[in-house]
């Protein structure tokens, strides 16, 4: 008997104990009001901002010509009482917008550049738009305004007094080629964060863990001598002769480079009459891999085949670096935090019509379909380094600056790739505006948890100085200035 009661007690010791600790305390319970209230106020503001995505994806600017959009940005920035300096970093269509004072201060990237060409009507079938040189075929109408709308909803927790500290959203011009927030890296603004945070449309939720390549970018001028090419063959030497004599030695160099490594070019200028030898030619190439060092050897190797080019066709060269990007340096602290928040707000959606939406779309994509109902689902979150993420990104430099922290939202059919007219389709419904609502409730949310709990926000620095180590950052672009025409 006396046995039963001890363990009688003990097992009512221990229910009580458990139904404490299910029992959220003041900070949790206000912290979890705070992020409720949030999404209400993000739902509450989705119409307003899905007319802001959808302006901007009707706008197309490209990059460092984003004159509307940015503006777009800057004006409910504005309205809402941010404080906002433009042209930041030599670049016009670049922002900083400002709220609140002192620690913790967190960053928001917001990008708003379209790409050349794939201008595309928001139906499921191709149909190009006539008269349009530019479409959103990655998204960034829908990032920019997520991430306006998440600082936006922190802005008014800071002045509700719910939150202490800084909130600063960074307008971002040219992610696509031009570099644009190394510029804003290399002139030290954001010295003062202590965290970043952004996100990227995609067609799955999932909090990025993967790295990016580094990439280096130029275009190569060749000059010749002009000639007429029946009569007088023998007069001149052609550019166009030297851009060809570059591209196959640099095909033939593929052999000989580590097999991680991405070259691809493009002929912007190859003359203009076949019966004139060309005076000029000019070619634009990336260069990428996982490492910054490898990416700086193979693209001095690609300035070599084009110095042998100009020397073999009797031309001369010179070249124009564009964009230079570092890696993507993942913070495991800050994307355990996003994780949890991400689940917290959930996937996306479709109605009966989006789902015909996407059943029209999903033949003309590569591949066997992909479950829509995948839109819905969250990735687990896992850091192993698989080698997918072959892209590059100039949030890359800002990792290297500051913890930093992403996500994918699920703003395109499933198994629609980045920069196909299928993304620029998608992205002008619902599909596209319901994934961005997902990403600012996800970055607000992340937000909110740093600004509340300043031991996250010391783990994260501290696992940043520790994948930092001694390397002292250096943009891989150099001292050059923003190449604010590298669309034309």
């Amino acid at each position: 008997m006396k046995q039963f009661i001890i363990c009688s007690l003990l097992l009512a010791s221990l229910s009580s104990m458990a139904q404490k600790k299910t029992k959220l305390d003041p900070a949790a319970a206000a912290i979890n009001a705070t992020k409720e209230a949030t999404i209400n106020s993000l739902n509450a503001s989705y119409e307003a901002n899905k007319k802001t995505a959808l302006q901007i994806w009707d706008f197309a600017e490209v990059g460092y010509k984003e004159n509307k959009s940015a503006a777009l940005h800057v004006q409910h920035l504005k309205a809402a009482g941010f404080t906002v300096e433009t042209g930041v970093a030599g670049i016009p269509t670049a922002f900083v917008a400002t709220y609140g004072s002192g620690s913790p201060a967190i960053g928001i990237l917001a990008e708003y550049d379209a790409l050349p060409g794939l201008a595309q009507n928001a139906v499921p079938e191709k149909s190009i738009i006539e008269g349009k040189n530019a479409g959103h075929a990655c998204g960034h109408h829908l990032f920019g305004t997520a991430s306006v709308s998440a600082g936006i909803a922190i802005k008014e927790l800071i002045a509700a007094g719910k939150l202490k500290g800084t909130i600063k959203v960074y307008g971002c011009p040219a992610e696509e080629g031009g570099s644009g927030k190394v510029f804003l890296v290399r002139a030290g603004l954001f010295n003062d964060l202590d965290a970043v945070i952004h996100w990227h449309p995609s067609d799955v939720n999932g909090v990025s863990t993967t790295s990016a390549l580094a990439n280096k970018s130029a275009k190569f001028k060749f000059y010749g001598i002009a000639a007429h090419a029946a009569q007088s063959p023998e007069q001149g030497r052609s550019a166009l002769d030297a851009v060809e004599a570059m591209d196959n030695m640099v095909n033939m160099m593929r052999e000989h480079i580590p097999q991680e490594t991405r070259i691809h070019y493009v002929i912007t200028n190859g003359g203009k009459a076949p019966n004139v030898v060309p005076d000029f030619a000019e070619v634009y190439y990336y260069v990428r891999h996982p490492k910054r060092k490898e990416v700086v050897e193979i693209f001095d190797r690609v300035v070599k085949a084009a110095e042998g080019a100009a020397m073999g066709t009797g031309t001369t060269m010179k070249y124009d670096i564009i964009g230079g990007t570092h890696d993507l340096l993942i913070n495991k602290t800050l994307a355990e935090v996003m994780q949890s928040n991400l689940e917290k707000v959930g996937g996306v959606n479709y109605t009966e019509a989006e789902k015909a939406f996407a059943k029209t779309i999903q033949p003309s994509l590569m591949g066997a379909p992909i479950d829509i109902e995948s839109s819905s689902k969250i990735k687990p979150l896992s850091f192993v380094m698989d080698g997918s993420n072959t892209g590059s990104t100039d949030v890359g430099d800002v990792s290297y600056s500051k913890p930093t922290v992403g996500l994918r939202a699920a703003t395109w059919v499933p198994g629609t790739p980045a920069h196909s007219w299928q993304a620029v389709a998608a992205g002008g419904t619902e599909i596209g505006t319901k994934g961005m609502l997902v990403a600012s409730k996800t970055m607000a949310l992340t937000a909110i948890d740093l600004m509340s709990n300043p031991a996250l926000i010391q783990k994260a620095n501290e696992e940043f100085k520790a994948s930092i180590g001694d390397y002292k950052y250096k943009a891989l672009l150099g001292d050059i200035k923003p190449a604010l025409n590298y669309r034309d």
